[in-house]
C-alpha cells in the first residue's frame, strides 16, 4: 500500500476535525480557549472585588502570566500591554462575552 499524498491527509483531517467541531458544538462542550477567557475574568473580578490592593496583586498576576509567555517567545512588553487591556476591560465587572448562538437558545443555563 502506497502513502497517502500530503494534500489527501490533509483533505481528510478536514473533515476529521469538521466532525470533531459539530461533535462538540452538539455536545456543547467549550473549548480550551472559553475555558481559559472565562477564567481569566474571574480572576480579575474576583481579584478586584476582594482585594485590599488589587493593583499590587493584578500585577503580580501579570508578571507572571507575561513570564510564561516570553518563555513561549512573546514580546514581553506587547504582553503586559494585552493583559492591562483585557484587566482594564474586565474591571467593571460587567459579563464581557457574547452569547454562542450555535449553542442555540439554551446558551444561558447551567446544566448541573
Amino acid at each position: 500500500m502506497t502513502r497517502k499524498s500530503k494534500k489527501e491527509r490533509n483533505a481528510e483531517q478536514v473533515i476529521r476535525q469538521s466532525k470533531v467541531r459539530a461533535g462538540a458544538r452538539a455536545k456543547r462542550r467549550p473549548s480550551r480557549d472559553d475555558i481559559a477567557r472565562m477564567f481569566l475574568w474571574q480572576m480579575i473580578v474576583g481579584v478586584q472585588n476582594r482585594r485590599k490592593d488589587p493593583k499590587k496583586v493584578l500585577a503580580r498576576v501579570r508578571d507572571e502570566i507575561v513570564d510564561g509567555l516570553v518563555v513561549q517567545g512573546f514580546d514581553g512588553d506587547e504582553s503586559m500591554d494585552v493583559f492591562d487591556a483585557l484587566a482594564l476591560k474586565y474591571a467593571d465587572g460587567l459579563y464581557p462575552f457574547r452569547p454562542k448562538r450555535h449553542l442555540g437558545d439554551k446558551a444561558t443555563t447551567r446544566s448541573g
